[in-house]
């Protein structure tokens, strides 16, 4: 009977709003008839004589007098006009105004009573079914296969409706006289709402536990109880159909809105809660997932899932294992993690509810520390690349749109930013603690450039670890090599937008480089550059690329066609480095400015192109600026952070940044 009343208040409320908006278009419409005003001929101009005599002066001020006042009247008229459409504008302006002002109080008067409602139901299937599981003279009507099941039947419901009742209910309630401003009770308790996530998830096996036990005298006799028509699984969906009914809600208060002071607030709560929805279905996606060995909360925060077509190409030693032959892609569906990307097969199961829900067989996995991407893939816009430990496995994935590649490619751009920034901030906070441990000397001869170059090879000869975050290297401290035969890991991204970026990215190209064909060199030098290339990373970088491209790099050298060159030369790995690795000659461009600090010191400016020549001591090395034919030494701290790669060659592998 209030639901009807409720319908009819509503029903009229909505006809006077209609009969107002009517009336006001009616002023709008009426055309008011303008009299015909007679208008007397233009006086004829008077010849002008030299002393006009006072009647005919008389005569012509007071022709000209009605005249004037023949001419004022139409301007009048038109004035009235004018200001009475200001008026009925202005009405009708407050009436739309007023008319935006209802639809906002009907909008909040819905969410305020479906929110009572909401509480109510949570409340009764608290106390009608939770609580009579505890109850001892309803003990013999539970079936032993719900047993101690209620935590997984009812989830944490209690939570839920606690939060309800006691606060956002009542703050809600805060908001009836300006509905425009709600958006910022939404806001203050959006960390509150994370608690249906946990509901979502265990939702499969408290609907899987219904199926099991629904025939059960128990739910029966609480129904019959509580005098509900529905069962208790209609209720248990009650949570998942409210969380999404806000974000319509929203919606709704939103586009009547829209020039109100809380239109902001009301955008920016919306968009938590469509945001709130997306975690909550990949963590449905993500439960579904059979065969995994380790812990997925491990993996860190799960960023983005969805399914794609994947091809293959993994090299072995130097022989190439492709699965590009194959004209039928692999479906693989992908999870997108802080620390590693999931490889899984998607089944589709047969059954009824979350049992026709589709589960992931996993395949595996990548983690991130070891990633890298190319953003651009020659003929298709849609395709992009993932691979691993330096393109030994690279995989094509083939998106359904451009706009998904597109944000997957940016959600991994910024999942590898922020692991390197990370890595090399806990690098430099480890170096400036051992740096001040170590003692000073009492005097020293040496330059100042070069006694910090010394105490950076006695920090990175106190580091017992390679694999930990130390092992990155930082814009002021250069690692110790590597021992030959580990395993490097690669980190990259694709953006060309960032400066900061390139002094990031640059070093694993000028740590690795491929040897070049230059003039006849020296057999150390020649034995040089071997070792270079025989050692995938001579700085001991974990988490920095593998290869990098000279200055005369073909340009045809981009996405999947870089993968086809083996990174390391055979040459390299008949010969094999034997002692300290060294650095080999080649041409870079320098992305920094760096003035001459020594009179034996090469000042750089950005933009030039130099060339490597040796390895020098104390962490220096020797230079020639091809811009102007200068050469000279430069700190390898600085030159670290200088030294860029080609215009036309592509970082990353391939990956454009």
């Amino acid at each position: 009977m209030e639901h009807v009343q409720k319908v009819f208040q509503k029903q009229e409320s909505m006809e006077e709003m209609f009969h107002r908006r009517q009336a006001s278009l009616k002023k709008l419409a009426a055309k008011q008839t303008r009299p015909v005003q007679p208008v007397a001929p233009r006086p004829e101009a008077l010849t002008k004589s030299p002393c006009p005599s006072p009647g005919v002066r008389r005569g012509s001020e007071n022709n000209s007098s009605e005249g004037n006042a023949l001419r004022r009247g139409p301007y009048r008229r038109a004035k009235s006009e004018m200001s009475e459409s200001r008026q009925g504008r202005s009405s009708s302006t407050g009436d739309e105004e007023e008319s935006l002002a209802i639809l906002r109080r009907h909008v909040m008067n819905e969410l305020l009573d479906t929110e009572r409602v909401y509480v109510e139901e949570l409340l009764c299937v608290l106390e009608g079914y939770a609580a009579e599981m505890d109850n001892p003279l309803m003990t013999h009507l539970i079936s032993a296969g719900l047993q101690n099941k209620k935590d997984v039947l009812f989830g944490n419901m209690e939570e839920i409706y606690h939060f309800h009742n006691r606060i956002f209910l009542r703050e809600l309630e805060n908001y009836i006289d300006c509905p425009e401003l709600v958006g910022r009770c939404f806001l203050e308790r959006m960390e509150e709402f994370q608690i249906y996530e946990k509901y979502c998830q265990n939702k499969p096996r408290s609907e899987s536990l219904w199926r099991q036990c629904s025939d059960c005298p128990f739910f029966q006799e609480c129904q019959k109880k509580l005098d509900h028509k529905l069962s208790l699984d209609s209720y248990l969906l009650k949570p998942v159909q409210r969380i999404t009914k806000y974000q319509l809600l929203l919606k709704e208060m939103l586009k009547y809105s829209k020039s109100c002071e809380g239109a902001e607030d009301l955008q920016e709560a919306l968009s938590s809660i469509l945001g709130i929805l997306k975690a909550v279905n990949d963590s449905m996606h993500l439960i579904a997932i059979t065969g995994y060995d380790g812990n997925l909360s491990d993996l860190g925060k799960l960023l983005m899932q969805g399914s794609f077509s994947v091809w293959t190409d993994h090299k072995k030693g130097h022989a190439k294992v492709k699965d590009l032959a194959r004209f039928k892609p692999m479906q693989r569906h992908l999870f997108l993690h802080e620390k590693a990307v999931l490889f899984c097969k998607k089944r589709e199961e047969n059954g009824e509810g979350y049992e026709k829900a589709p589960s992931y067989s996993y395949k595996q996995s990548l983690n991130m520390t070891a990633v890298g991407i190319t953003e651009n893939v020659k003929g298709d816009v849609k395709k992009f690349e993932i691979w691993y430990n330096a393109r030994e496995e690279v995989y094509i994935i083939q998106a359904p749109t451009p706009e998904i590649k597109a944000a997957w490619v940016n959600e991994i751009r910024k999942v590898l930013t922020s692991q390197l920034q990370a890595c090399r901030e806990a690098s430099q906070h480890r170096a400036l603690e051992q740096s001040q441990s170590l003692p000073l000397p009492a005097s020293s001869n040496t330059s100042p450039t070069k006694g910090n170059a010394r105490n950076v090879k006695k920090l990175e000869e106190r580091k017992t670890d390679p694999l930990s975050l130390e092992g990155y290297v930082s814009s002021t401290a250069l690692p110790k090599p590597p021992e030959k035969g580990k395993d490097d890991t690669v980190t990259s991204s694709t953006s060309e937008s960032s400066a900061l970026a390139k002094k990031r990215f640059t070093l694993q190209g000028f740590a690795n480089l491929k040897g070049q064909k230059a003039s006849p060199t020296s057999p150390d030098k020649k034995a040089k550059r071997h070792e270079v290339k025989s050692d995938p990373t001579p700085f001991g970088l974990r988490g920095w690329s593998k290869t990098s491209h000279p200055l005369e790099a073909p340009e045809d050298n981009d996405g999947w066609s870089s993968a086809e060159e083996p990174i390391n030369s055979s040459d390299a790995e008949e010969e094999g480095g034997v002692g300290p690795r060294k650095l080999a000659p080649g041409k870079y461009t320098v992305v920094a400015d760096d003035e001459k600090g020594s009179p034996s010191a090469l000042a750089v400016r950005s933009g030039d192109v130099v060339e490597v020549v040796e390895e020098g001591e104390e962490g220096l090395w020797y230079v020639r600026n091809l811009t102007s034919s200068k050469e000279g030494w430069v700190p390898a701290t600085s030159l670290s952070t200088l030294l860029g790669k080609s215009s036309s060659a592509q970082c990353l592998s391939s990956s454009v940044w």
